[in-house]
């Protein structure tokens, strides 16, 4: 069944802050992912699986309450898939990470006529927030994604032992195509005791 009106599903891992809370003090939450959450993750993820996910993650309200700056620290024990023999690779990911929020009508006013800043990170370009609320539980899980090794590999496995392997091959299958070439001093050798 589609979601309505064209809504996105809801995230896997969902932690809901009010804005509102934030502005009055600042928030402190720890977060962990339930068993059907981590393995509904994982799958989005395209991982063998999530042992656990958690995340303390700090909100406090900046710039005249405006804005939501939030920090946190996530700790996850995950198994990949090894890229080169497909053998279960567990590791541990532990990551921090920053995000700052601001309300849509901010960002949408600012959208057209700001000049792209290269010296603003992604923690200082805002996401918009969704009616006044920030999900930390999807914002764990995208940082989550974000420090997954990319090319995982079983313990023992190496990239390189495959590639100088394929290149010997080819080097030896270069050498055999080649037809063997005349020495060149044998022909002038040739020449010269014919004279």
């Amino acid at each position: 069944m589609s979601p309505a009106n064209g809504a996105l599903p809801a995230p896997e891992f969902s932690r809901i802050v009010p804005a509102d809370a934030v502005r009055r003090a600042d928030v402190t939450e720890t977060i962990e992912a339930t068993e059907t959450e981590r393995k509904a993750l994982a799958e989005r993820l395209e991982l063998e699986s999530i042992g656990s996910l958690t995340a303390t993650v700090k909100l406090r309200a900046v710039r005249g309450g405006q804005m939501i700056r939030v920090s946190g620290q996530l700790e996850a024990d995950v198994v990949q898939t090894c890229v080169v023999t497909l053998e279960p690779v567990p590791a541990h990911v532990s990551e921090s990470f920053d995000a700052l929020f601001a309300p849509p009508s901010m960002i949408e006013d600012q959208g057209l006529e700001v000049d792209f800043d290269p010296s603003l990170s992604d923690e200082d370009i805002p996401e918009p927030m969704e009616n006044n609320r920030i999900d930390i539980g999807e914002l764990t899980a995208q940082h989550l994604s974000l420090g997954l090794d990319p090319y995982p590999h079983a313990e023992g496995v190496e990239f390189e032992d495959y590639r100088e392997h394929e290149g010997e091959e080819t080097a030896e299958e270069e050498v055999a195509a080649e037809p063997e070439k005349p020495n060149p001093f044998a022909v002038l050798q040739q020449l010269k005791s014919r004279n």
